[in-house]
């Protein structure tokens, strides 16, 4: 076996730095325009199958399906490929398959399309927050939750255009090619900055050479799951059991309270606009209060909000609701990849994919028991699901021993 690179790579100058900072944030702002855009004509897409809320749930089950096979690929080899090959990858997927599945007429073949997409999701979505947290790192402060930022900001704008669409009475396959065609020429524009964790292996990387002057390789003996990573993972699984159910049923649940098409999307744009606004501040709340404080408020004020509109019933409550929901889950992931990155005695990127492994049984279970209880009791009564998982993040954030970013070069 070759051995793990271990030589400090020198640290990127200033300019490079944010050129890469640039082609990170790039990546978060196509992941979110391309799932803000699908989420908002879910209901379009939906109607072309004509199914209810349980077998809906159990198709898009499909996607998890598809994210759990790259995940589980990339917990074993992204310290030895690095995170720039599959992100490119996963990016170029999911601007080709979401217009694609846009034009499933039968659920066998939104099946089909939804776990390709998942395939996609899967090799994007961990590396390029092994990417982000690698940029991080060269700044020497808290900076991931900006990051998180741009992928609200595409996921507003992703669902900005379902409103626009369903306004229109556009079919959802024309929105979502004009808007993959419009950030394929972006992600282009910005490839050739995007950065690389560092890899095990007995060779520099050829092209990209990582940001921070951290060794990021996976010695042998390395440590991989520990006690701290499995709670992270744990708060990670339930914010995402929240943020799925807010993607896949905000918009359905306002329609089935009365609200149109774009009255659902609406709904959707809210919790996208208060998860964008909350990052953008994100970062410098967590250096004064403290990770740990941070993410037993932010849980706190998730189930508070989003429970008050539950209870209340109606399409405006629903607004607020979900926008509470937004604000109060907006800067927990982020959070938990920092603390991830920073752990000792684990490479930065191997962390940060075994906490995307973990946080992937939400995204199998929050569909079904979602929509499984939506057939039962309502979804409006379902929809507890997400109170009850962030009264459990603020009692497991309770455990989390805080970290600060490891300085580039430290």
């Amino acid at each position: 076996m070759p051995h793990p690179t271990t030589d400090a790579v020198p640290q990127a100058a200033p300019g490079a730095l944010r050129q890469s900072r640039m082609a990170v944030a790039v990546l978060f702002v196509l992941a979110g325009a391309v799932m803000g855009g699908w989420a908002g004509r879910i209901p379009s897409v939906r109607d072309q199958l004509g199914v209810s809320d349980g077998e809906w749930g159990l198709i898009v089950l499909a996607a998890p399906v598809g994210v759990l096979l790259s995940l589980l690929v990339l917990s074993r080899i992204i310290t030895r490929t690095g995170a720039r090959t599959p992100s490119i990858a996963g990016a170029a997927g999911m601007l080709v398959l979401v217009p694609v599945a846009a034009l499933a007429i039968t659920p066998l073949a939104l099946v089909g399309c939804l776990l390709a997409l998942g395939l996609a999701q899967g090799l994007l979505f961990g590396p390029m927050n092994a990417l982000a947290v690698e940029v991080e790192r060269g700044y020497g402060r808290s900076i991931l939750s900006s990051f998180h930022f741009w992928f609200s900001g595409g996921q507003f704008l992703g669902g900005m255009l379902g409103v626009l669409a369903g306004v229109l009475h556009l079919p959802p396959a024309i929105q979502l090619a004009a808007s993959s065609l419009l950030l394929a020429a972006l992600y282009l524009a910005t490839l050739r900055f995007l950065p690389d964790t560092q890899r095990v292996t007995g060779d520099p990387p050829a092209l990209h050479e990582p940001l921070s002057a951290v060794p990021d390789a996976d010695p042998p003996r390395a440590r991989s799951w520990t006690p701290q990573l499995a709670l992270l993972a744990a708060i990670g699984f339930l914010t995402s059991i929240n943020e799925g159910g807010a993607v896949q049923w905000s918009a359905q649940y306002s329609v089935s309270l009365g609200g149109g098409i774009a009255i659902g999307s609406l709904t959707l744009v809210c919790y996208s606009l208060a998860i964008a606004v909350v990052r953008l501040v994100g970062d410098r709340i967590v250096e004064t209060l403290g990770r740990r404080l941070f993410l037993q408020l932010s849980a706190a004020i998730s189930a508070l909000g989003l429970g008050a509109g539950l209870l209340i019933g109606t399409v405006p409550a629903a607004l607020i609701g979900f926008a509470c929901l937004g604000i109060g889950s907006g800067c927990i992931v982020p959070t938990v990849m920092t603390l991830a990155g920073n752990q000792p005695s684990v490479p930065s990127a191997k962390a940060v994919a075994l906490i995307s492994l973990g946080e992937w049984p939400a995204f199998l279970l929050g569909p079904p028991v979602i929509g499984g209880l939506a057939e039962l009791v309502g979804l409006r009564a379902a929809l507890g699901v997400i109170v009850v998982g962030a009264l459990l993040i603020v009692l497991f954030a309770g455990f989390v021993r805080d970290r600060a970013v490891t300085p580039a070069g430290s």
